[in-house]
């Protein structure tokens, strides 16, 4: 049976796109699970005359569907899976000229746009993100458990779908 809360956000993201001229298609093509690429590096490796450097755990972006949008010149619907590790965070980061609706699926994730306070966010709970948004914080909010997100974007087609801030 599925749950209330990730059919809810199911149908907010279905919602969405059809508020943004998603017409249902007869298929939508899947990227494979294999696909599931970490966001950022995990581990440094060193040589025996050099210290043992390492980051730490990343989070992990699974794409699940990307489809272009029928009646919508130029636009793409994606879907994806993003999985926090317990205690991990997120490098600040833009996501272009995407509109994004983001669903906690597991756990506790904290959040913050530019101009905007931090905001703790609980298993069933949503937010979305206006095209241009400048994402300073996202985080797990456990250092025990981890916090899973349904992360939907519409962008341009082509465009990158997280573009991280310079390092400092």
């Amino acid at each position: 049976m599925i749950d209330m809360r990730i059919a809810g956000g199911v149908l907010i993201a279905a919602t969405t796109a059809a508020v943004l001229g998603c017409a249902p298609a007869a298929e939508h093509p899947t990227i494979p699970a294999a696909a599931a690429t970490p966001v950022t590096a995990v581990t440094t490796t060193a040589t025996a005359t050099a210290p043992v450097t390492s980051k730490p755990p990343s989070e992990t972006l699974t794409p699940l569907i990307q489809q272009a949008l029928p009646n919508v010149k130029g636009k793409t619907f994606t879907s994806a899976i993003v999985t926090f590790p317990p205690g991990v965070r997120a490098t600040p980061h833009r996501h272009g000229q995407a509109f994004v609706y983001a669903y906690v699926l597991e756990g506790t994730v904290r959040s913050q746009l530019e101009g905007a306070p931090k905001r703790t966010y609980h298993q069933g709970e949503n937010w979305v993100e206006q095209p241009g948004a400048h994402h300073v914080a996202t985080e797990n909010a456990s250092d025990t458990e981890p916090a899973k997100l349904l992360v939907v974007f519409v962008s341009t087609t082509g465009d990158q779908l997280k573009i991280d801030d310079p390092h400092q």
